[in-house]
């Protein structure tokens, strides 16, 4: 397992742009509330622990995985965003449904990047079993909400020194 004995959440705060000046949407998935509400917390409290102001995250839920891309893109349409977080959780099931989403989600994401040049950050968790995503949300893997909140403020850093 490519985490096995890695903390998610370890990160040396001198690394880290301070966030004063961004502007970061989070787009966050209902489905799997439980997971997705860690990852939230986890990067918003990020945000802000490294100088994001409140007013200046903004945040919205969706249904599911496969509505955050669309929901990321009216957000840097209408919010003009330095950095657009999109937090989900995908765990495998019995039928393909799994490969359909993670598929969709990804490409979706990965498109934005390159048609908008705003960085859109993949926090959404692609596990095989509810466990795992617990382990990967606050669990014995730490948090990846809080990496891709320390990705965001990175990917924001660059674009604005470019």
């Amino acid at each position: 397992m490519a985490t096995s004995g890695k903390d998610l959440s370890s990160y040396n705060p001198n690394d880290v742009p301070n966030g004063t000046a961004f502007s970061i949407a989070i787009v966050r998935a209902e489905w799997n509330h439980d997971i997705t509400s860690a990852l939230y917390k986890g990067a918003f409290d990020t945000l802000m622990d490294n100088g994001v102001k409140e007013s200046n995250i903004t945040s919205i839920h969706v249904p599911g995985a496969f509505e955050l891309p669309v929901a990321a893109k009216w957000i840097i349409e209408q919010k003009k965003p330095d950095a657009v977080i999109v937090i989900g959780c995908v765990i495998q099931g019995e039928t393909k449904h799994f490969d359909f989403v993670c598929n969709g989600v990804t490409q979706g994401v990965m498109d934005l990047n390159l048609s908008t040049g705003i960085p859109v950050i993949f926090c959404v968790l692609t596990d095989n079993t509810h466990q795992q995503s617990v382990d990967r949300s606050g669990g014995k893997h730490g948090n990846k909400g809080i990496e891709c909140a320390v990705a965001a403020l990175k990917m924001a850093a660059i674009r604005k020194e470019i």
